[in-house]
């Protein structure tokens, strides 16, 4: 390495104390001795180790040229900074808004101010690239059950170098921003939804004591074609332009006043992207999702986009994976097709978590011991109330080391260190099949008796476990795509219970909690945040970087 190169490092390093905001006595003394090259390049590597961006490695690519000295070249950057916005994170987070002036003040300031403006121009596009290809909030910060490391960086570092070469910044985000279809639908939506925000707002559609139906004739009717068409269906309103000025669509609505056909169309996909009973009438809960403010929609974007960043790429195979607010499960089969089915999950005070892990068998016809605290908070109020109640559900008593015991004999107002499990049959609350992974949770994939449950909008009605429609079909496609010899309709014939199957080859499987999140055709779908998590991902989204 030659004497110009050795001094281009000593700058960097230097303007790397400077950026990561090293010690004001660090500092101090670089300034104060900088002829002592040695101390220099051990303060450069002693600031390195305290890095989590790979500055020093963007710079080796470039042969420790720097590489923001041209206006056109900043421009650029600023703009695909700018852009950010349409994922969900802050320019302002990335200098977007000051670089500029910075640039043009840096040459004033002499050569020490240059090689320091080089550096916050790189790391502002580092600190962007790591927060688009591993998101910007740590999920253990904000999820505590999440149990896989945080996304490493998805992006080639020389292709990010080339991009900046070429002036051509959007290239080097395109590289981490994440590639699936899903993250594409949402950053789409988030720029339709922030478009929609600055064309104005309508009225609200006032209360009523009777919905709204196909056939009315009312002047709320005309302020539902502005609601819908504040969402996007500009269609929808008529010739007047007083209705939407901001829409500027023509179109041949008879009588704006009346709830034609058309427009029932148009309520009954707005209640299905809504999470809400499809039938075309708009009562109560239909009026209170087309009346929420645009902002909170913006808000729930940009939470999800953050939550699609901390996915990690699909591999090829199988896969299965709980959509938790959205009550669906999905199973990608070993030849791409697509299986799903409705889910129940757990009630808000005892919420599923998000899984990461791997199916390993089937247990069929399952008996159920009865977990601690739905023992303590559901079970034994009942018992103590009604004695027969055990008998009357096959629920035996046992004590902790297995050993059946006679419920008359407990105390059940103080009954001790005792287990309840609830033998295998039509009243077990497992059903006939459970499909089984390892987690801390106690987690699992199960049948039901109270099939009526599925038919609901909303479905957060277990004690966390996940209830499946139609999981004797997923049970065999598990056992059919793993490569086992067993036919579950022979197994579920056999005598006895709680035979366990394994899978052949185990099948990942993950949980997660998305409350915006694309359908099949790519159309966004709002759930209900029924954990009440958007709040706390939305504050740590906010906050500076």
């Amino acid at each position: 390495m030659n004497e110009t190169q050795l001094l281009r490092r000593w700058a960097i390093g230097l303007a790397l104390c400077l950026t990561l905001n090293q010690s004001p006595s660090l500092l101090s003394s670089a300034h104060a001795d900088t002829g002592s090259l040695g101390q220099v390049l051990a303060q450069r590597i002693d600031a390195q180790k305290h890095a989590s961006l790979p500055v020093d490695a963007f710079y080796q690519q470039l042969d420790y040229e720097l590489v923001w000295q041209e206006v056109g070249r900043v421009e650029a950057l600023v703009n695909a900074l700018k852009s950010l916005e349409d994922d969900g994170l802050l320019p302002s987070d990335y200098h977007a808004d000051t670089l500029l002036d910075a640039f043009h003040n840096r040459q004033q300031a002499g050569s020490s101010a240059q090689v320091d403006f080089d550096m916050k121009a790189t790391a502002a596009l580092l600190w962007a690239l790591d927060h688009l290809s591993r998101g910007k909030v740590s999920p253990k910060e904000v999820e505590p059950d999440w149990d896989i490391p945080r996304p490493e960086r998805s992006y080639a570092l020389l292709r990010v170098v080339h991009a900046v070469q070429n002036n051509d910044i959007e290239d080097a985000l395109t590289a981490a921003r994440p590639a699936s279809a899903e993250y594409a639908h949402l950053r789409d939506a988030l720029s339709q939804y922030r478009r929609l925000a600055s064309q104005g707002s309508v009225p609200y559609l006032a209360g009523r004591d009777d919905a709204l139906r196909p056939g009315d004739t009312h002047d709320d009717v005309r302020v539902l074609r502005q609601r819908l068409a504040y969402w996007g269906n500009a269609n929808l309103l008529s010739a007047d332009s007083s209705a939407y000025p901001m829409i500027g669509v023509q179109s041949a609505v008879s009588d704006p006043r009346t709830f034609d056909t058309e427009l029932e169309h148009a309520v009954r996909n707005f209640q299905r992207r809504h999470q809400l009973q499809v039938d075309g009438i708009v009562g109560e809960r239909t009026r209170l999702a087309l009346n929420t403010p645009i902002s909170s929609r913006i808000d729930q974007l940009r939470v999800n986009l953050e939550r699609a960043r901390w996915i990690e790429p699909s591999q090829n195979g199988p896969r299965v994976w709980v959509d938790i607010a959205g009550y669906r499960l999905h199973y990608i089969r070993p030849n791409g097709e697509h299986w799903d089915a409705r889910v129940v999950v757990g009630t808000p005070q005892r919420e599923t978590p998000i899984i990461h892990s791997a199916i390993s068998h089937l247990t069929i016809n399952p008996s159920w011991t009865i977990p601690p605290t739905i023992m303590r908070e559901d079970v034994l109020p009942q018992v103590r109330r009604d004695p027969g109640y055990l008998a009357r559900r096959n629920i035996q008593v046992l004590s902790t080391s297995g050993e059946r015991l006679d419920a008359d004999s407990i105390d059940w107002q103080r009954p001790g260190g005792v287990m309840l499990r609830q033998v295998a049959g039509g009243a077990n609350p497992l059903g006939r099949v459970v499909v089984r992974f390892p987690n801390s949770e106690m987690i699992y994939l199960h049948d039901t008796p109270a099939r009526g449950l599925f038919q609901r909008n909303q479905r957060a009605l277990s004690s966390g476990c996940v209830r499946v429609e139609g999981v004797r079909e997923f049970a065999q496609l598990l056992l059919q795509d793993s490569g086992s010899r067993y036919q579950l309709s022979n197994l579920l014939n056999s005598s006895g219970s709680d035979r366990n199957v394994n899978l052949p080859q185990r099948i990942p499987v993950a949980l997660h909690y998305l409350t915006a999140w694309p359908d099949a055709q790519g159309n966004v779908e709002f759930r209900d945040d029924v954990y009440r998590r958007d709040a706390v991902l939305l504050a740590a989204l906010s906050q500076a970087a």
